[in-house]
C-alpha cells in the first residue's frame, strides 16, 4: 500500500463511502481505485489528486497533504546511484534486498531517521 492509497482509504472509511460510490464519483473504475488504493497502480495523475480532493471536499493542510503523499507514492522505485558514492550504491542494493522483510515499525523508524538526515544536509 502507497502513503496515498492509505490516506484516501482512510478518507472513505471516515466519510463512510464504498470504493465503488467513490470510484464512479471520480470518474475512474472500481478496478482501479481499489488498485490504486493498494498500491498496485502508479502514482496518481495531478488531475486525479485533485478530483480526490475535491470529492472529499479538503483544503489546506489535509489537500497539501494529500498532494505530498500521492508524489511519494510510486509502488516501483528505480535508484539510479551512477556518480554516487559506493556507500549509496550498497545502501540502495541493501534496501532493495531488505524492505520486504521490514516491520512496519522498523519501516517507520529508517524512515524516520532519514527524514532527520535529509534535514541536516
Amino acid at each position: 500500500m502507497t502513503p496515498f492509497g492509505h490516506r484516501v482509504r482512510e478518507l472513505r472509511a471516515q466519510k463512510g463511502v464504498t470504493l465503488t460510490e467513490m470510484a464512479h464519483a471520480i470518474g475512474v473504475s472500481p478496478t482501479y481505485l481499489s488498485a490504486l488504493e493498494n498500491g498496485k497502480r502508479g502514482q496518481p495523475t495531478w488531475a486525479l489528486v485533485q478530483r480526490i480532493i475535491a470529492y472529499f471536499n479538503v483544503i489546506w493542510d489535509e489537500a497539501e497533504d494529500l498532494q505530498r503523499r500521492a508524489a511519494v507514492s510510486r509502488p516501483r522505485v528505480t535508484v539510479d546511484t551512477a556518480g554516487l558514492s559506493p556507500q549509496a550504491t550498497e545502501l540502495a542494493n541493501l534496501m532493495a534486498q531488505e524492505i520486504a522483510h521490514l516491520s512496519p515499525e522498523g519501516a517507520a523508524e529508517l524512515l524516520g531517521r532519514l527524514k532527520i538526515l535529509r534535514k541536516r544536509a
